[in-house]
């Protein structure tokens, strides 16, 4: 039995649901190397979260945004403060609750060498 760990950055991005299975991929070549195994991705930050979810039409990543600012919104209905935590500016105390709520991993399976994704073919 063997496995690796190896750490890697993404290029930081404004706020929003972004499709990163490309530069994982291209990130952790040794991926290729395993018949079978998992993928564990850790994200090592409190304002950002990992996902799984469909590529088949982008409107999933809006969506998903759009309810997520439902649950945790930067400011009230008439423009007011919502919460205590608001000196790194309004939209900081928001990404902490999506995230607490979405989590900070995610596992893959691995086979043949490539990620298996539940996306429909």
């Amino acid at each position: 039995m063997s496995w690796f760990q190896k750490q890697f950055a993404l290029s930081p991005q404004s706020r929003g649901s972004y499709l990163i299975t490309d530069q994982v991929v291209s990130s952790l070549p040794e991926i290729r190397d395993y018949k079978v195994g998992l993928l564990n991705l850790f994200v090592q930050h409190t304002s950002c979260a990992l996902s799984l979810n469909e590529n088949w039409d982008s409107d999933v990543r809006e969506d998903m945004s759009d309810a997520l600012d439902r649950i945790a919104p930067a400011e009230g209905p008439k423009g007011e403060a919502l919460y205590r935590h608001d000196a790194e500016g309004p939209d900081d105390m928001p990404a902490h609750i999506k995230s607490a709520l979405i989590g900070a991993s995610v596992t893959i399976p691995i086979k043949d060498g490539k990620l298996v994704n539940a996306n429909r073919t």
